[in-house]
């Protein structure tokens, strides 16, 4: 006990002198705690959080340069900046931007031990000369920034992300600190599988946003929809966000906004950058607009005062409805989060999430390509050898490299392990891609049991992120309405509350969906759903609470 005692006033000590902190967050402490202590470390949180503060004040007392991995040029450049201003340690940039000058001076100060921070993206780590640099300056601490993108449970997959577990084996494995600001148990155990972190640590810490009011509201109609969504808009201050699901709706939504008085831009990746670089900046800068967007809006986005969030359309999951509601009230003044539902879109939500399906024949000759070249082979080539898109190129690479038959370079390139039956392996790739489609659909229905649940809604979010809240939040539309504990009384009688989470001997963790007549209907991570009979259930003591 003396020993936590006297390394928590050392931990506190660095962050008020050197950092100008007053106090670290409980959460925070406990993830540098667990890194000094030589773990792998996964940390949850919400952004607004105080993320940058746990690596960079873990970084001092770790000897060795520090690597962070950030997806965002503008978010490298923002840390850099940060901690440049308050002069603690020296930082640099690798990326895209940079003059030939600017690398050799970065790579110079890290090769004679001056820099503590290099900030780069994923996709520098197929340039040699920097991968060799760093080999050379072997880094101590390795920082995944937005880490959900490891994992195509994320709301935000990138391939090169995928990449990363094969970068930190080749540096020796420095220590891993991972981080996101939203990631379920599923999502998880794959950032730590795919990262190949060791005697991990996992916090999940400050889920809770109690500021932010989250509603829904039924609209059987789009025209209904539309003009529920004009009345909210015109009455709620601004700053504000819409979500919607395509491109084509962010351009009509906008206008339908302009037509009705409401200063709205439409925000997507169909846009040109410079475009995108424009609107963003504006609503950044203005606080009476509206941003009507894709998901292709937020990362990176921290404007505080975000008064409302509003889902035109369902998310494809409670992962990326939860990240993208995150974006209001980081102020922490009240903030509201309206989805606006429609059942039938939860039909369309299924049918995007069902794609991706993976041919055998088109699996095993991707395969053989790749076995019989040799030696490394660059996804891009694979793309121009076949009638196969880039983006199922990455999904069968991916569930190759799960089935054993190949691995990832640092490069980006791939290569195929050696004594692998190449059949066997583009069997098990499509299955498990079967899996994959299956179970993200059951995320729709997750979102979609979020949508009609007559629970709170924030204990429904919290459970599903692992974090409890004992009693109803008081600050949503159905406490509010008092169906809560009307919901309450009705789960009480049943054997297992509906949402809670369960084990089933055959079938591994799961999630109580709903009761149907003499059915529990469970929606199983890795078996998809499923429904079982509810007395034979208690019988047998087929399920155990989690």
């Amino acid at each position: 006990m003396a020993k936590r005692r006297l390394d928590l006033t050392e931990i506190r000590r660095v962050a008020r002198e050197n950092f100008g902190y007053d106090q670290l967050r409980p959460g925070q402490e406990q993830v540098i705690e667990h890194l000094l202590a030589g773990h792998d470390t996964l940390s949850i949180m919400p952004t607004g959080s105080g993320k940058s503060a746990i690596y960079q004040i873990a970084a001092l007392f770790i000897k060795g340069p520090t690597v962070v991995v950030s997806p965002l040029i503008a978010l490298q450049k923002d840390q850099v900046d940060s901690l440049d201003e308050i002069n603690v340690a020296k930082s640099a940039v690798i990326n895209s931007t940079i003059t030939a000058a600017q690398r050799r001076d970065a790579f110079g100060k890290l090769a004679s031990g001056e820099l503590e921070f290099l900030f780069l993206a994923p996709e520098q780590f197929a340039n040699d000369e920097t991968m060799q640099r760093l080999l050379e300056s072997k880094p101590s601490l390795f920082v995944v920034d937005e880490a959900h993108c490891v994992t195509e449970w994320g709301h935000d997959f990138r391939p090169d992300y995928a990449r990363l577990g094969s970068v930190i084996d080749a540096l020796g494995h420095p220590r891993i600190i991972a981080l996101t600001a939203t990631a379920s148990p599923t999502v998880q155990e794959e950032i730590v599988e795919r990262l190949g972190m060791a005697d991990a640590k996992v916090v999940v810490w400050g889920f809770d946003r109690p500021n932010i009011h989250l509603a829904v509201e039924k609209c059987d109609e789009d025209e209904i929809k539309q003009r529920v969504l004009i009345g909210r808009v015109q009455k709620l201050p601004r700053p504000g966000i819409v979500y919607v699901a395509t491109r084509k709706h962010a351009e009509e939504i906008a206008l339908l906004l302009r037509e009705n008085n409401v200063a709205a831009d439409a925000y997507h990746a169909g846009l040109k950058t410079a475009e995108r670089t424009t609107i963003q900046e504006t609503f950044m800068a203005e606080d009476d607009r509206v941003i009507v967007a894709t998901n292709a809006f937020g990362m990176g986005v921290d404007k505080s005062n975000v008064r409302f969030v509003i889902h035109y359309d369902i998310s494809d999951s409670l992962d990326a409805y939860y990240q993208e509601i995150g974006r209001a009230g980081r102020d922490g003044e009240p903030a509201q989060a309206l989805l606006l539902y429609r059942s039938a879109d939860v039909g369309r939500r299924r049918a995007q999430s069902a794609s991706g399906k993976l041919e055998l024949d088109q699996v095993e000759q991707l395969a053989e390509t790749i076995a019989r070249a040799g030696g490394p082979v660059d996804p891009a080539e694979l793309t121009e050898q076949s009638d196969m898109s880039e983006t199922k190129i990455a999904q069968t690479l991916n569930r190759l490299h799960d089935a054993g038959a190949v691995r990832f370079l640092p490069s980006g390139e791939v290569i195929a392990k050696k004594r692998v039956d190449q059949s066997a392996a583009a069997e098990q790739a499509v299955e498990q891609q079967e899996n994959f489609r299956d179970q993200r659909m059951g995320r729709v229905e997750i979102m979609r049991d979020y949508a009609e649940t007559g629970d709170c809604r924030r204990r429904y979010l919290l459970n599903y992120f692992g974090e409890k809240l004992p009693e109803p939040c008081g600050y949503c539309d159905n406490c509010e309405a008092g169906v809560v504990e009307q919901q309450q009384r009705v789960d009480a009688t049943l054997p297992f509350a509906p949402k809670s989470r369960v084990v089933h001997r055959k079938y591994g963790e799961g999630i109580v969906m709903r009761y149907e007549q003499d059915k529990i209907v469970i929606l199983f991570e890795t078996a998809g759903e499923k429904e079982l009979v509810t007395t034979f259930v208690v019988e047998k003591k087929l399920l155990k609470a989690v």
